[in-house]
């Protein structure tokens, strides 16, 4: 039995309003469900603990908010959860190779294969994909207050409206053992390789071998940034000079002004912060190979 935990107001309602469709296709593969709705995230952790101690799969239906909470109340058990991509940038399902249109993504629910894959704790909960602040603070909160923009480029939109009135700022980053100091825009914790909508922030990262990528973007010319934006979606931003990639399991970071930590698309926590990894944390079905 497949308990399908969605959030109505994933993707702006595109969840809900594929919902029929879904179950259709559930339908058609032999999969026994039933439906509940989200009132917020920590109501989708309660959902998902309550099918794990019933003895059902979680699904996520929704967002990487969504899929991220699932996980989250699930983490260190043998509880596998499945995943119907139905947000804005569905990160998490292109990192693991899920089909991103949901009624596709339901046959991965009947003959994919449990993965092991990290996560990364700051404060009280859990992610998996990327946990950004500085310059990526700012933008993710205009592009979760966006209502107009719909789809992934919300994301783009929101870097370019937080690039008008951004400053640098003092970051202090400890990797493990070593301390490091940037000047600029970004330091980011990545468990994954994407964010914002396929953005390859950390091309190099992993979701299966045991460390965070730490991204730190240094001051550079408004100009200049702005010229490099698209180049985060294929990862070649990491061969400019401002750019830093260091890697580590303990990640603690501090800033000279108040930042709030961003990841799955959703606020995690505060600065100062210390994160750290969860080497192979949750399964997750995934297409076989």
């Amino acid at each position: 039995m497949l308990s399908l935990i969605v959030n109505p107001v994933s993707g702006g309602g595109r969840a809900l309003q594929g919902l029929p469709a879904v179950r259709s296709a559930l339908g058609h593969h032999g999969l026994e469900h039933h439906v509940e709705l989200t009132l917020d995230l920590e109501h989708a952790r309660s959902l998902a603990r309550a099918a794990a101690n019933n003895g059902e799969l979680p699904v996520a239906y929704g967002g990487d908010g969504l899929v991220a909470a699932v996980a989250d109340a699930v983490r260190d058990t043998n509880t596998v959860i499945g995943v119907l991509p139905g947000g804005r940038g569905n990160d998490f399902a292109r990192c693991v190779g899920l089909p991103l249109e949901p009624v596709a993504a339901t046959a991965v629910l009947a003959e994919g294969t449990p993965l092991a894959v990290d996560m990364g704790t700051a404060g009280d909960h859990a992610f998996l994909g990327i946990a950004t602040c500085g310059f990526d603070s700012e933008a993710n909160r205009i592009a979760n207050a966006a209502r107009l923009i719909r789809g992934r480029y919300v994301y783009t939109y929101g870097g370019l409206r937080a690039l008008a009135g951004w400053k640098p700022a003092s970051f202090r980053v400890q990797v493990d053992d070593e301390e490091h100091a940037v000047y600029g825009y970004t330091v980011a914790v990545a468990n994954a390789g994407m964010h914002g909508g396929g953005m390859r922030l950390a091309p190099a990262a992993s979701l299966t071998d045991g460390y965070f990528d730490v991204v730190l973007i240094a001051d550079l010319p408004r100009r200049r940034f702005l010229r490099l934006l698209p180049s985060v979606f294929d990862g070649t931003h990491v061969d400019q000079q401002e750019v830093t990639i260091l890697r580590g399991r303990s990640i603690e970071i501090s800033a000279d002004r108040p930042f709030t930590i961003y990841a799955d698309g959703d606020p995690l926590a505060v600065l100062p912060a210390a994160l750290r990894v969860l080497p192979g944390a949750a399964r997750v079905l995934v297409p076989r190979q």
